[in-house]
């Protein structure tokens, strides 16, 4: 069941978050190194949970979560452009340990749905092209999303 998020649903989410992109962190922290994932990643894992929390506080109204049997098993945040009228999916993630096949799939409907009730024309999602990001990718791409553009980011130390 999806539905809107609730206060109390804060520390389920962002445990969740956190456990998701254990991963997609230790990808970053190999290409990026010790040094530069911690200036970009100041909380390490808790990172993630941090960024969810920021975007659960600014605009509760944009985030869903889904409960199987009462428990919540995965979360998905969204922002609107109304100007652009694009609205774009954001932090989201299925419990790792969950079990249950389409929740992703159940949220992106939903958010899809918000989307056109609010206006919106396009919906928009970006992920990495990396081995860590793959099943997002797919995912992504299982729920209807069809065009895409790619870009690299570089760094060099100083």
């Amino acid at each position: 069941m999806i539905r809107a998020y609730k206060k109390e649903d804060l520390p389920v989410i962002m445990d969740i978050g956190n456990r998701a992109w254990k991963g997609i962190y230790a990808m970053f922290r190999g290409v990026y190194g010790e040094e530069l994932f911690n200036l970009m990643k100041p909380q390490g894992g808790a990172t993630k949970g941090q960024e969810i929390k920021e975007h659960c506080e600014a605009t509760p109204g944009q985030v869903f979560v889904c409960e199987e049997a009462g428990k919540i098993v995965g979360f998905v945040t969204f922002f609107l452009d109304d100007k652009a009228k694009v609205g774009e999916i954001s932090n989201n993630a299925v419990d790792p340990e969950c079990g249950v096949k389409g929740v992703g799939q159940q949220m992106y409907k939903a958010v899809f749905e918000e989307f056109k009730k609010k206006g919106m024309v396009y919906a928009k999602v970006i992920t990495g092209l990396d081995d860590a990001h793959e099943r997002a990718r797919k995912a992504y791409e299982r729920a209807g999303f069809d065009r895409s553009t790619s870009a690299i980011t570089y760094y060099k130390k100083l």
